[in-house]
């Protein structure tokens, strides 16, 4: 069993919110995307990813991680199929991480910057990696993070859900033990208040996941929140 429960905020700058998240505890199934695109195309991109992701997962009946690639990749297609049909969305994408209950098994399949995080055993760590110019080209040449954070390319992402025919999917699989909490934010949360904060209201263990979310919420927008904010937390229960 997996406790779940999620929260998104416009933030204090942007006039529309373009992230988007899901929980299907039926399916054992939980989404966050964070759309990009003019107008209302990230917002189009993303609720289409997730829905796609959805649908499919529902369809297939399974919770692996074959089916999980098949769903995130039928969800690039569809998001691809709509931008070229509409010139309104044309260049539309999104970013996508999406985690499966599978039992003892937690699986995690992510496009882009969006994370998932791990809080187990007094441990709490990044379980994906960003498919980012800041990840896989400014840290390889050694910029350091001072840099890094004012850098032009800072906001570049290498990966997207609707930007390649030839999408790149960034699978893991972590144990999903009793008391493990688990974490998917897009970068408008993590990007805003770090690693550190992250951990120091999900290591709050008197508070229920709604509290902690809205604590999230809140934490970001406290910073600025330049960008739309989502949290989605997930606690196993054994």
């Amino acid at each position: 069993m997996t406790e779940a429960c999620g929260l998104t905020d416009t933030g204090c700058i942007r006039a529309n919110n373009e992230d988007c998240y899901r929980i299907e505890p039926e399916l054992g199934l939980y989404l966050l995307a964070d759309g990009m695109g003019g107008a209302k195309a990230g917002e189009t991109a993303a609720e289409l990813a997730v829905d796609t992701v959805t649908d499919v997962f529902r369809e297939t009946g399974r919770r692996d991680s074959q089916a999980l690639l098949r769903a995130i990749e039928t969800a690039n297609r569809k998001v691809m199929e709509l931008a070229k049909s509409d010139s309104k969305l044309e260049g539309m994408g999104t970013t996508l991480v999406a985690a499966v209950d599978a039992g003892a098994e937690l699986l995690i399949g992510s496009v882009g910057d969006s994370r998932a995080y791990l809080l187990e055993n007094g441990s709490f760590r990044a379980i994906t990696q960003d498919q980012s110019w800041v990840n896989e080209v400014g840290r390889p040449l050694g910029l350091d993070d001072a840099t890094l954070r004012t850098h032009p390319m800072r906001n570049v992402l290498t990966m997207a859900i609707g930007a390649s025919a030839n999408l790149v999917v960034n699978c893991y699989s972590v144990a999903w033990r009793p008391g493990a909490v688990a974490l998917l934010s897009s970068d408008g949360l993590h990007g805003v208040i770090g690693a550190d904060a992250l951990e120091s209201i999900m290591r709050e263990g008197q508070e229920t996941l709604s509290t902690k979310c809205r604590r999230l919420v809140e934490a970001a927008r406290a910073a600025g929140a330049p960008d739309n904010v989502t949290a989605v937390l997930l606690r196993s229960e054994g």
